[in-house]
């Protein structure tokens, strides 16, 4: 009874003329980067943190996963009408839906597309209702020990699932924990790493940052690149799909949403592992897989289905416990600590209306989707024809003025371009920037946890291996460095993310 009663208060809460609003603008929103190459869910919401600052808490954080699983919604289109990816999810989604467009199929394409992701996007969400109360009662009982062991473990696994480099995702790790030292130490009050600057001595906003890392430097490499865009498109004929095609693509569909939801949760997953691992399975699993890359409907349904329900359960880890289990989540954690709310299982006990507001939005935000998507394909598709020059000066001038509005002070922006500037150098060494943002938000709680256990147990470290769940999170942390370490393990890592790319 008591989880039917948190659904009505947040279903309350989500259909509020504001929260509706705000519902439907990030999912237009959402929907546009998905569609416009070059910009992608990351770079737009840390663009957006410094408006958030100025909403109301619910209001705020309700646009923002509405741009989230928005984006992997508006991928689709464009990768099956053009061949053009607009979001990392949606590579994959490339190689059979436009092929099927090309075969005069691209109708039934896009509309497997529109109700494969409502399907998941709806399953994905009703499992983070599943798990939400069960996790924050866990959560509860843990203690600094516990939760530092935990933000321990989320960072080594963050490492193995970064593509790229496994040292350089551990290098970008360790700089996101050192940037996250700048400020004043809270025990002491003595000042690290400011050079008597004043505006450090809070520590490095986390606006600014995530601004230059994923919104300057965006742009910056993709102007490099002269990205194109596409110009042919595929006229659409019937959105409905034949029933062969239905037979096909509902149960690939089922298995892309449990693979997609599982792989949601884990730190470093998210929309774009959880696409490739679900087509890499349905090529696997199939009787055929000479037809995948030439039209096969199960290349459509299954990564479709798996990104959009992994957008949704990435959500769990970052409401529940206070981690964030990839890139745009540890976004989402800057945007409560800008509203003053600490992430974690407090937020369903002292704030239920806006943990189970949320919640509650994502169903509205992905019927909300679907009605966007079908039958505005034409609009969305002709919004490549916008030239990214242009594109590009708006989002620069955008965010130098949310830099500015956090403060009023021209400090943030000389961050935003310091910062824009260190984002190009990761790209072109071959860095990821996620490993660095889980890093820098996950470094001061971690810091702050240990402390905690040190002065509890009056500088005996043997707390971490005293308390059970710190010591089962330790030993599967070990085991995981182990793991790294296999010549094998490195081997299928290597081919995992050779086969992504």
């Amino acid at each position: 009874m008591d989880l039917l009663d948190n659904l009505a208060l947040g279903f309350g809460v989500a259909f509020t003329f504001q929260n509706l609003m705000y519902a439907l603008i990030g999912c237009l929103l959402g929907t546009l980067i998905g569609v416009l190459p070059g910009i992608g869910p990351v770079a737009t919401i840390a663009m957006l943190l410094p408006i958030t600052f100025h909403l109301p808490p619910t209001a705020s954080l309700i646009m923002l996963a509405g741009i989230y699983y928005g984006a992997a919604y508006g991928g689709s289109t464009t990768s099956i009408l053009v061949n053009l990816p607009g979001e990392a999810s949606s590579v994959v989604t490339c190689l059979d839906g436009y092929q099927m467009a090309r075969n005069g199929r691209a109708g039934a394409a896009l509309s497997i597309s529109a109700v494969g992701s409502f399907f998941a996007g709806t399953v994905g969400t009703f499992i983070i209702v599943m798990f939400a109360e069960p996790l924050t009662r866990m959560a509860q009982k843990f203690g600094p020990a516990d939760y530092c062991s935990l933000m321990a473990l989320g960072l080594v696994a963050a490492v193995i699932l970064a593509s790229g480099s496994v040292i350089k995702a551990i290098a970008m790790i360790f700089l996101g924990l050192l940037f996250g030292l700048v400020g004043t130490d809270v025990n002491t009050g003595a000042q690290r790493f400011t050079f008597d600057l004043p505006e450090l001595s809070d520590g490095i906003d986390f606006a600014p940052i995530a601004m230059g890392l994923f919104g300057i430097a965006e742009i910056v490499v993709n102007l490099e690149r002269h990205l194109s865009r596409g110009s042919g498109t595929i006229k659409v004929t019937s959105l409905w799909p034949t029933a062969e095609e239905i037979r096909r693509a509902v149960p690939a569909a089922l298995r892309g949403t449990f693979l997609g939801a599982a792989l949601g949760v884990l730190p470093g997953g998210g929309p774009t592992l959880g696409a490739f691992s679900s087509y890499t399975l349905e090529k696997k699993i199939s009787k055929t897989p000479q037809r995948f890359g030439k039209g096969a409907v199960e290349g459509v349904a299954a990564p479709e289905a798996a990104n959009n329900a992994a957008a949704q359960t990435s959500f769990i880890p970052m409401l529940t416990l206070g981690i964030p289990s990839n890139a745009v989540m540890a976004l989402m954690v800057g945007a409560m600590i800008i509203q003053g709310i600490q992430p974690g299982p407090e937020v369903m006990t002292k704030k239920p209306d806006l943990f189970w507001g949320m919640i509650a939005s994502m169903w509205i935000g992905n019927a909300m989707l679907v009605i966007i998507n079908l039958p505005m394909i034409g609009m969305w598709v002709k919004l490549l024809t916008v030239p990214y020059r242009f594109l590009a000066p708006a989002i620069l001038l955008f965010c130098c003025i949310g830099a500015y509005s956090l403060q009023n002070s021209t400090f943030h922006v000389m961050q935003v371009a310091a910062f824009g500037v260190l984002g190009y150098i990761f790209v072109r060494l071959g860095c990821e920037g996620a490993p660095f943002l889980l890093g820098l938000v996950l470094g001061p709680q971690m810091e702050e946890y240990f402390r905690r256990a040190m002065l509890l147990s009056r500088g005996d470290p043997m707390i971490f291996l005293e308390r059970p769940i710190s010591l089962g999170l330790l030993i599967t942390t070990a085991l995981l460095l182990i793991l790294m370490a296999l010549p094998s393990f490195k081997k299928a890592r290597e081919e995992a993310f050779q086969e992504e790319g």
